[in-house]
């Protein structure tokens, strides 16, 4: 590895309070892999990953059921997503200057369980723009999780164990994904789509109680109070311009407009000849989910050891080649194929996600806040323009884009510096 090298300037790191809580007198190095503490953090985020994910993407395969019961076009139901995802790119990025004047463990409480009863509403909605609003205020809060999650794990966790820690949650996230997506599939089939939503808010509710129970308060967190409008841009600003960071949020864009432009086409692509699977069979392909919950937490531990430049570089690579496999007309290939998109997205994700928390100075939430906006507006932006590739260039065109991107990715990883874990 590269020697140890500066975190922040002066003029990165987080602009001085007017008013600051302050710190415990002693505070340790962090939560060590083994401790008590540590497994009750890494439970706690995991079920907030879990419970995040689930209730965000739970209504993608209800979508044929919103319009059939409230009469509106296919197009218009993919709102009750659309809406969600929108606004919480928003959230997330305003949440990341929130978080540094609110206590952690309390602001992702609130956000999980909030969601969690717009999701109950969300199912007991007897209109269409009443189940819209409830979508949208669900997405809303639920941008108090993902970035201060990232910022908590950074702050509390010693960093020689943080990429193990961060691998976790991304696990959690991806079962929370997977559960969202096939779990509701399967519930509907037993009861009605109101009943499926209701009981994963109940679930989400649970969760939320379970990670204000086990998760440990901050001890290296100092609430900042006061801070002006400028004081945040300056931040911003500062992390932007950081030589490693803004490649890493980069990085965080290139991750979701592979995965997410990938899985989009790829149903179109199954359900047309030579192939002509139904929507259950094509659904399965999110079972892929359950390798990226092993690997997630196995890539952060290589991380930890290894060293963050290596695991990431290959991680996107990975997701490349798995793009090219999918090129072929055979069926078992492709699944191959999209499997080792999977893998390396989710590994990927952890390395980057925990390597943003460890360049980022005091000022964590606002990095994580920079990271998942340019990782949520991946998956916007790229995710639709894909279509234009489909609709021109077939699966080809998809191919190209999304292997482009990542061989991209790639480049841009063995360009961040290393430091050494203290």
């Amino acid at each position: 590895m590269i020697g140890t090298s500066s975190i922040l300037s002066r003029a990165q790191a987080a602009p001085p309070a007017r008013r600051t809580t302050r710190q415990p007198a002693s505070v340790s190095e962090g939560l060590e892999h083994g401790s008590s503490s540590y497994r009750k953090a890494s439970i706690a985020l995991f079920l907030a990953g879990f419970a995040t994910f689930s209730l965000l993407y739970c209504v993608q395969p209800l979508l044929p059921e919103f319009a059939r019961d409230y009469h509106v076009a296919p197009g218009v139901s993919a709102l009750a997503l659309s809406l969600t995802t929108g606004a919480l790119a928003v959230a997330i990025f305003i949440s990341g200057a929130v978080s540094q004047m609110l206590p952690r463990r309390g602001l992702m409480f609130a956000s999980m369980a909030l969601a969690a009863l717009c999701n109950l509403g969300a199912a007991l909605a007897p209109s269409w723009p009443l189940l819209l609003l409830a979508r949208l205020l669900e997405g809303a809060v639920l941008g108090g999780v993902p970035a201060v999650a990232m910022a908590y794990l950074a702050e509390e966790v010693h960093s020689r164990d943080l990429g193990r820690a961060m691998g976790l949650y991304v696990a959690g996230t991806a079962f929370g994904g997977m559960a969202g997506r096939v779990g509701m599939g399967l519930l509907v089939e037993w009861g009605s789509w109101r009943l499926a939503m209701a009981f994963l808010g109940a679930l989400g509710l649970a969760a939320a109680i379970g990670f204000a129970a086990l998760l440990p308060a901050s001890q290296r967190f100092a609430v900042q109070r006061g801070l002006a409008v400028r004081d945040h841009a300056r931040t911003w600003g500062g992390h932007l311009r950081h030589h490693d960071l803004w490649r890493l949020f980069a990085i965080g864009f290139v991750l979701t407009s592979v995965f997410v432009t990938l899985f989009n086409y790829a149903g179109f692509r199954l359900s047309a000849a030579p192939f002509g699977l139904g929507q259950t069979a094509i659904s399965l392909i999110f079972l892929s989910y359950v390798f990226g919950i092993v690997v997630a937490p196995w890539a952060g531990h290589l991380s930890d050891r290894w060293g963050r430049r290596g695991p990431l570089a290959a991680s996107l690579l990975i997701m490349a080649a798995g793009a090219v496999m999918t090129l072929p007309s055979a069926l078992l290939v492709i699944a191959l194929g999209i499997l080792l998109v999977t893998v390396g997205f989710f590994a990927a994700h952890a390395v980057a996600s925990g390597w943003v928390g460890e360049l980022a100075g005091p000022a964590k939430g606002h990095a994580s806040s920079l990271y998942l906006l340019f990782y949520y507006v991946g998956s916007s932006v790229t995710g639709s323009a894909g279509g234009w590739f489909w609709q021109h260039g077939g699966w080809g065109g998809v191919v190209a884009l999304t292997g482009g991107m990542a061989l991209a990715g790639t480049a841009l990883a063995l360009t961040v510096k290393e430091r050494r874990h203290g």
